[in-house]
């Protein structure tokens, strides 16, 4: 019984250091000194960049085309190679292996066509 009491009471008090510092963790404060917040305060502009004045032009920076180019560039692939893609679907197979197997046969699946008369 004593040791359980020892257990409980360090598992009390473990529980009770974690809730502390899960609440200061909550606040903004830390153990590693008074900084800033980590985080960026909202501007209220799109990507944080102010609007330029009147009449001046925004210079790009050397990833943007990189990047712009590059993601196009991997969507076109993906794309074409998606629409020449193989069928390789099971169903498609199976269609194939049966119109084979009929066509031996001399089974037809076509049949005439009747019109109804109301």
């Amino acid at each position: 019984m004593l040791a359980f009491r020892r257990t409980f009471g360090k598992v009390s008090h473990i529980r009770h250091q974690i809730v502390r510092l899960g609440k200061r963790r909550a606040s903004g404060h830390s153990d590693h000194g008074h900084h800033g917040p980590e985080w960026n305060e909202p501007s209220g502009h799109l990507f944080g960049e102010k609007p330029l004045p009147p009449g001046q032009k925004r210079v790009k920076e050397d990833w943007e085309n990189v990047w712009v180019y590059g993601m196009g560039g991997c969507f076109l692939l993906v794309t074409v190679f998606a629409l020449y893609k193989p069928n390789t679907s099971i169903q498609s197979w199976a269609l194939i292996e049966a119109q084979k197997k009929l066509d031996e046969r001399g089974i037809s699946l076509e049949y005439p066509h009747t019109e109804r008369k109301w």
